[in-house]
């Protein structure tokens, strides 16, 4: 592959959904604007849940081909986003589903939690290489909400980025997804009353395992226009998220804000230029001129 844009965004991922869900009005709104969208995912989500039931048989305790479906449904989902450009950590099936923590699945040969850090780091090194990413996008320590495979696709992102910049391939700024507070409390109030409170039982933002102030968050990225690419994107990954699930329920009260919005903390890389309170960026690349990146070169070229 040889790689024209001036602009180029790499974003890590743990499983097929996890990039519409968290990330997929980002990835439309770049990819339409001429950016080169690489998307990498590090397993095949093996262990997740089927909402289809003539489909159940393919669940990890049957005939564990679910890994293999959800291939078909990441591919459905990028070509709604407009990315042309998706591969999974060190190939289809390297790696595996790990499951929620604490969960025997930790525990497989291939599972993604237990990958050798810098050997996992090191295939996507070689990603890097290839496309010369000016931006990168993956989750913060905590893997946003604790699943083991966000974790690991946190560790392996960084470090790759560390091994990465002797060479001059690693990002110039590296962004973890986030959800302000503010944002939060907000769908908290709006579905205080309503029958099915996504946010039930919960009492103030910081009781969630996920949250960020607004202080910390870096960038706010506006991409309205794509929140219906973004919903097509989440559609497809019918296996994952049902017609009655709850983030549809919220995208039917807050429309294309709910899924044209998307936040980010900046973990390395230097700020551009922001407005309001916080000065959040509205755009990735803001204060990053394309100069600062060499030209990527060809597949295979070193």
């Amino acid at each position: 592959m040889t790689i024209t844009a001036r602009q180029r965004l790499l974003l890590v991922h743990a499983h097929p959904d996890d990039e519409s869900i968290g990330t997929g009005a980002t990835m439309a709104y770049y990819a339409a604007r001429g950016t080169h969208v690489t998307l990498v995912t590090c397993t095949l989500g093996e262990e997740g849940e089927i909402h289809l039931p003539e489909l159940a048989g393919l669940a990890a305790a049957e005939a564990d081909q679910l890994g293999g479906y959800r291939i078909t449904e990441l591919a459905a989902a990028c070509r709604e986003m407009g990315v042309s450009d998706h591969r999974f950590l060190g190939g289809a099936g390297r790696y595996r589903d790990s499951g929620m923590m604490g969960l025997p699945t930790n525990d497989h040969p291939r599972a993604f939690w237990r990958a050798d850090l810098d050997e996992a780091a090191g295939r996507l090194v070689e990603i890097m290489r290839e496309v010369r990413p000016q931006v990168m996008i993956t989750y913060d320590p905590q893997g946003f909400y604790g699943h083991p495979d966000h974790i690991q696709a946190h560790r392996v992102a960084m470090r790759a980025a560390e091994l990465a910049g002797p060479e001059g391939c690693a990002p110039a700024k590296i962004y973890w997804t986030a959800l302000p507070r503010s944002v939060l409390a907000a769908g908290m109030d709006a579905f205080a009353d309503a029958s099915d409170n996504p946010f039930a039982g919960v009492e103030a933002p910081e009781d969630l395992p996920f949250g960020t102030p607004d202080d910390q968050i870096a960038a706010r990225i506006d991409a309205t226009d794509a929140g219906a690419a973004k919903e097509a994107a989440m559609r497809a990954h019918a296996t994952q998220i049902p017609d009655s699930s709850w983030l549809y329920v919220v995208a039917s009260n807050f429309g294309a804000e709910f899924m044209g919005v998307e936040y980010y903390t900046l973990a390395a890389g230097r700020r551009g230029p922001g407005a309001g309170r916080y000065g959040w960026e509205s755009d990735l690349f803001a204060g990053l001129p394309s100069q600062d990146v060499p030209a990527p070169a060809a597949a295979g070229a070193r």
